[in-house]
């Protein structure tokens, strides 16, 4: 453990918030009503430590992240992150200057992204409600494609050829499933770990997951194995939701994947996600995006920002506040919205947020 840090569930936290750009700031805002609330109603506190990185502090001073700023962050217990993207920006230097710098130098191998449909949240597939959708994907975050290993030959000519190479090391693939397994057995319902790969086509990779994947496996007899293609579970994500317990799988694949999985659940609205190292820091986000058209008005869903709170707190070990976090989130959704759109919730983003925060009782 970091020097500075506590342990988990030790009752108080320090948190660096980034709101980001967009309607980050407006969700962040209401995922820190609701700590409040539940602190207040558990026991434990929070020292929030704001920073300010994003699309407006790049356009005034042209730094994105500066090394600095990831040495405090590593005396953090976790960080909390709203959304990052600026219409104004190029895409891909704040998604690599503060996302990507930020799972890698902290080295948040591992990508949690819950599957759950909530009740009340309507979902795409006809048939199918909230007893069928609730899986878990472990993707792995600091490999793969996103690497960034690669290089051009003969560039701007008609022979150029660009080569993006996928990066996977025995180390990599191994804590990623291993905290798979870890998590399965966690979770505790139908104790199901499933690879999701290409085996028929990316023989390399894949061959070392597949290996890894049941070398593992037999430390942990009590979860059961299987092996999907990627393009299988797509498919059954929406024909077969219910098949799904935890599913690990690399990064470009875990990308793909969970947002389908995010729209099969209602939406992004309702999306969150965890970027994990178990033995160091971990940031929480929504995973919907900056939405910059609808900055500002006090319309946006709140829920996904909310969530990531949630899971922030089954991470610190504050099990019994994150239950009744999502205790209240359920009452919201079954009981309020009329929808998980923004403008078309039948609230602003303030009051979701105090409906939360209220639903908090012990």
């Amino acid at each position: 453990m970091n020097e500075g840090r506590r342990a988990k569930g030790e009752g108080r936290y320090k948190i660096g918030v980034i709101p980001g750009d967009g309607t980050g700031p407006e969700v962040v805002r209401e995922g820190l009503k609701v700590l409040q609330a539940v602190g207040e109603a558990t026991g434990f506190e929070c020292e929030f430590v704001h920073y300010d990185f994003g699309g407006e502090r790049y356009l005034r001073t042209g730094e994105v992240l500066p090394d600095s700023a990831l040495d405090e962050f590593k005396q953090l217990d976790a960080l909390y992150l709203g959304a990052i993207g600026h219409p104004d920006v190029r895409p891909g230097i704040l998604e690599r200057g503060v996302l990507l710098k930020i799972r890698f130098t902290l080295d948040q191998y591992v990508n949690l992204r819950p599957v759950k449909l909530y009740p009340g949240v309507e979902t795409p597939i006809k048939g199918k409600g909230p007893e069928d959708i609730d899986f878990v994907v472990v993707r792995e975050n600091t490999e793969g494609l996103y690497s960034g290993a690669g290089r051009f030959e003969k560039k701007n000519t008609p022979d150029e050829v660009a080569v993006q190479e996928s990066i996977n090391t025995w180390k990599g693939v191994e804590r990623c499933i291993r905290f798979a397994f870890e998590y399965c057995r966690e979770r505790n319902k139908e104790k199901k770990l499933m690879l999701c790969g290409k085996t028929n086509v990316l023989t390399y990779a894949w061959d070392l997951w597949e290996r890894v994947f049941y070398r593992v496996a037999e430390k942990y007899p009590d979860i059961k194995t299987d092996y999907a293609h990627v393009d299988a579970i797509c498919m059954w994500f929406v024909k077969n939701p219910e098949w799904f317990d935890v599913i690990v799988t690399d990064n470009m694949f875990g990308d793909i994947i969970t947002d389908l999985g995010a729209m099969i659940q209602g939406g992004m609205g309702i999306a969150a996600g965890a970027n994990i190292n178990p033995e160091g820091v971990s940031m929480f986000e929504p995973i919907g995006g900056s939405a910059p058209k609808y900055a500002g008005k006090n319309v946006i869903n709140p829920l996904a920002a909310i969530s990531a709170a949630q899971m922030m707190l089954d991470f610190l070990g504050e099990k019994g506040a994150a239950d009744l976090v999502e205790k209240a989130i359920t009452k919201v959704t079954s009981e309020k919205l009329k929808s998980l759109s923004a403008g078309q919730m039948g609230y602003t983003t303030t009051e979701v947020g105090d409906m939360v925060a209220g639903y908090i009782v012990t």
